[in-house]
């Protein structure tokens, strides 16, 4: 049959009729391979929670801001810890086991003896999607037994380096009782040393039921950290660790907590 413009026409609208076709079997792989992991927001989670809140703090009727720390502990978090100690307040510490840990275990010592929260921030810092499943685990056993080792508690947070995580790791973060703490404050203090410029990016970003991720390991850091709290207190904001913000819901493990 020769070629003709009728048969062009008629091949082209059954390449789009077929196209139009796939589009919801796209849709649904894609949906699929998106969400791979279950995740809330703090607000979401104490709305589905019910009873009374242990902690001196409730944040369904307070103005609450978790602090959160990365990468330590250092050499410079014990003069974090004297910042909040003089201030009354506790933060919770995602720690490092390699070089941090292993290193400075009297620091994490004093961090749980002061009543902080100590979360599991894996032994290398490697990202855990880019692990086989065996690898992601070491990471992350390794340095829950070294922290239980020093405080004599096993932490029940985690938060997934450069908060990458997938169903991979939120499978294995349930298998070891660990939720997944994500944040939506950053000053990314890890690329800069001035401290007025960390405060002014945590105050332009912080809102109610935001989680805080500082890192007390880099020079800018600590001497910001007395003009945030101070700022955020004049704001109206509680400040309280990401336990305190959950209340009264429990981490769940495997569960993403995200602003």
């Amino acid at each position: 049959m020769p070629f003709t413009t009728r048969t062009r026409r008629s091949r082209l609208l059954v390449a789009v009729a077929t196209a139009m076709a796939a589009v919801p079997a796209i849709a649904l792989t894609l949906a699929l391979t998106v969400t791979t992991y279950d995740h809330t927001s703090p607000r979401a989670a104490r709305a589905k929670a019910s009873g009374s809140v242990a902690a001196h703090v409730d944040c369904r009727k307070a103005k609450c801001v978790a602090l959160s720390f990365d990468g330590g502990p250092s050499p410079t978090t014990p003069r974090l810890l004297d910042i909040l100690k003089r201030d009354g307040l506790h933060a919770t510490f995602f720690v490092q086991g390699k070089g941090h840990v292993a290193r400075y275990p009297d620091i994490l010592r004093r961090i749980s003896a002061e009543g902080h929260e100590i979360g599991n921030h894996t032994w290398n810092h490697r990202r855990l999607t880019d692990l086989d499943e065996d690898n992601a685990r070491r990471e992350l056993t390794r340095t829950q037994d070294a922290i239980e080792k020093i405080t004599g508690t096993r932490p029940v947070l985690m938060r997934p380096p450069e908060g990458r995580t997938n169903r991979k790791v939120a499978r294995l973060c349930q298998d070891l009782g660990l939720a997944q703490v994500l944040w939506s404050v950053t000053a990314k203090d890890y690329e800069t040393t001035d401290s007025a410029l960390i405060t002014k990016r945590v105050l332009d970003q912080t809102h109610r039921d935001g989680i805080i991720l500082l890192h007390d390991l880099h020079k800018g850091t600590v001497p910001a950290v007395p003009g945030i709290i101070e700022a955020l207190q004049q704001r109206g904001y509680t400040i309280v660790t990401v336990l305190q913000l959950l209340a009264p819901a429990k981490p769940r493990p495997g569960m993403v907590y995200r602003p």
